[in-house]
């Protein structure tokens, strides 16, 4: 009994490789040959991506996977890096970001609007942030924290959300 287990395990193990690679190589049959854009050099973390370092090369991939990496170079100029991208690799649209647009601790214009009232003031940002992101940010003249959103014109709309 112990012999027919051992047998039998031993099929398993010389099988299983075996559908490994034709499952493999289904997938490859319908992969298609996409140029990329990639680096030319080492870019970290934090960086501010210029125009310049790039460079196409082409990758066999499914062409519905496509969409997650960078195809051209617009898509990149302006944008910082969340992580670090290699030379010679696919850049995944995740691994950018667009800049912040304020940092932590310069000081921001708080704006609570109800339409007929406005009222402002002036408040230190506890984290950065883009437009739309939901901050924290302590009021200069009382100091309390209080959170907010970040609009595009750099301003933090605090109050009615």
């Amino acid at each position: 009994m112990v012999m027919a287990a051992r047998h039998l395990c031993k099929r398993i193990i010389r099988i299983w490789p075996l559908a490994l690679c034709v499952t493999l190589f289904a997938f490859a049959a319908h992969a298609d040959r996409i140029a990329f854009v990639v680096p030319s050099q080492i870019i970290y973390p934090g960086q501010t991506i210029g125009n310049a370092g790039f460079q196409e090369k082409f990758f066999t991939i499914k062409a519905s996977a496509a969409g997650h990496y960078v195809m051209s170079v617009d898509q990149l100029v302006g944008k910082v890096a969340r992580k670090t991208l290699l030379p010679g690799q696919p850049i995944l649209v995740t691994a950018v970001n667009e800049p912040n647009l304020i940092q932590r601790g310069v000081p921001v214009a708080l704006v609570y609007n109800t339409g007929a009232l406005v009222i402002t003031a002036k408040g230190i940002p506890m984290e950065a942030g883009r437009a739309g992101d939901f901050i924290k940010v302590r009021n200069v003249d009382s100091g309390i924290i209080i959170s907010g959103t970040i609009l595009a014109d750099g301003t933090v709309q605090v109050g009615m959300q």
